[in-house]
């Protein structure tokens, strides 16, 4: 995992946590579910072949 993308999930958990300490209940659940919404419709939003693509690739990544 690249140095950015560390920092990009750090700085995503600080804001999640943040927002369920200090926010109000609805604004925490949007987000949250926007965080869990987005990669899901990109995915579903993908050709077939596209799809494939990216399952080979997670393959090959896991043998390294």
């Amino acid at each position: 995992m690249s140095p950015i993308q560390k920092y990009a999930i750090g700085a995503g958990a600080a804001v999640l946590l943040s927002l369920i300490i200090f926010g109000t209940g609805f604004i925490t659940l949007l987000v949250v579910l926007g965080v869990v919404a987005a990669p899901v419709v990109g995915y579903l939003m993908l050709d077939p072949s596209q799809r494939e693509r990216l399952k080979r690739a997670r393959r090959r990544g896991l043998g390294r």
